[in-house]
């Protein structure tokens, strides 16, 4: 069965291109995705397959029944963009200006897409059910899983599997690991208030942009010498705000950062730190602080079974040349929401563009993906999903012997 999905995979890839390169004109940002929804809904009915609209939000739907009864199959794609302008100057750029598809989503959306259209195809020959979900809002915490969710997008789904095209990765290269694989992604702000006052007078001054460069030092002190070494944390400060004249002593400052981790007593620990050292330096100082500890999405973990189940289920594409055990990745994913609830797994499919020594990295303006990647991508998740029906049969008919 496989084989017979691959070849019609491989009969479709020009029209995964065309729909790909669409929704990479036309990109839409996080929460605000109502054309790219009904894009997709559209797709679905020119199939005349089952499509539920506004799941969560803007989130899809779609579902297909085969023939045979079996388990209940999830797959997942996300559909957002970024607020970033373009600079690759492809032939099908972004037309919004300053918004691009820069982490491939629109590459998620045309894999699924046509993976769906295939195996409708072939839904008199298929097992068990299929549900085919198209979130919205992956990009901007809280997301679109966790509403999509409550919505019901999971109810009687069995097992779960989602990709993201990693254009890093070598083409061909399939990426996974057991456990944790992508981080907790939180966020956290510090405002420093302190009493600003003439440059040349900093002894009548409680000087905020001190007492912040201050922290963002000692910050760091958290990772190297509180948290346990064999855990991993990242902590990092990404923007300082204390705009004023050369010769004005800020009255405060603000610190905005991020925190990774994969261990929820070390995000507990991270959260409670932070504030420690806060509080040290302001009673230092004798200023007052404001302290926003924003928890993202949790760490993405993956299954066991499952993931193995995926590995053998790669071995048997023709495009995949290798299968990787990486390391963890401290990017987040709110994929993490849907393993909390089901059984599943999430893996990389390497898409190096073709030529390049080095690829621009997720969420560069220069972002671009090997879109021969799209096809792999749909004939690994499509081998998971026929074969795990597969697995499921076996396994009753074991039972029954």
């Amino acid at each position: 069965m496989s084989e017979k999905l691959f070849r019609i995979l491989e009969s479709q890839y020009d029209q995964m291109v065309e729909i790909r390169r669409h929704l990479h004109q036309h990109p839409e940002l996080s929460f605000q995705e109502v054309e790219t929804a009904k894009y997709i809904v559209n797709f679905y009915r020119g199939l005349g397959m089952d499509v539920q609209a506004g799941v969560g939000g803007n989130g899809v739907v779609a579902h297909l029944k085969g023939g045979k009864p079996g388990k209940t199959v999830a797959i997942r794609a996300d559909f957002d963009a970024l607020p970033i302008q373009e600079e690759t100057g492809l032939p099908y750029q972004s037309l919004n200006k300053g918004v691009m598809h820069a982490c491939g989503h629109d590459g998620h959306t045309a894999t699924l897409l046509i993976l769906a259209k295939s195996l409708n195809e072939l839904k008199d020959e298929l097992a068990g059910e299929y549900v085919f979900i198209h979130q919205h809002a992956e990009e901007y915490a809280p997301g679109g899983a966790i509403d999509m969710i409550k919505d019901g997008c999971l109810e009687g789904v069995d097992v779960i599997f989602g990709t993201h095209l990693w254009a890093t990765v070598p083409y061909g290269v399939i990426q996974t690991r057991t456990g944790p694989f992508m981080a907790a992604s939180d966020r956290f702000t510090i405002k420093i208030k302190g009493e600003g006052g003439h440059g040349a007078q900093p002894h009548k001054t409680k000087d905020s942009v001190v007492i912040a460069s201050q922290l963002v030092m000692n910050l760091q002190q958290i990772v190297s010498r509180r948290v346990n070494p064999i855990d991993s944390a990242v902590l990092s400060v990404g923007s300082f705000i204390a705009d004023n004249a050369f010769n004005v002593i800020a009255d405060s400052a603000k610190l905005i950062g991020t925190v990774r981790t994969f261990n929820e007593e070390v995000r507990d620990q991270m959260e409670a730190e932070i504030e420690r050292i806060i509080k040290g330096a302001c009673y230092a100082s004798d200023c007052s602080y404001e302290y926003n500890y924003d928890r993202g999405y949790p760490a993405v973990v993956n299954h066991a079974d499952e993931t193995e189940f995926l590995k053998k289920c790669a071995e048997d594409v023709p495009d995949v040349i290798k299968i990787e055990e990486t390391d963890p990745e401290m990017g987040g994913e709110d994929f993490a929401y849907y393993l909390q609830n089901v059984k599943g797994t999430f893996f990389f499919t390497g898409a190096k563009p073709d030529g390049v020594e080095t690829a621009y990295p997720h969420h560069h303006p220069k972002f671009d993906i090997n879109e021969k990647s799209m096809l792999t991508a749909a004939k690994t998740l499509g081998a998971a999903a026929i074969k795990y029906q597969s697995k499921h049969v076996k396994e009753l008919n074991e039972v029954k012997q």
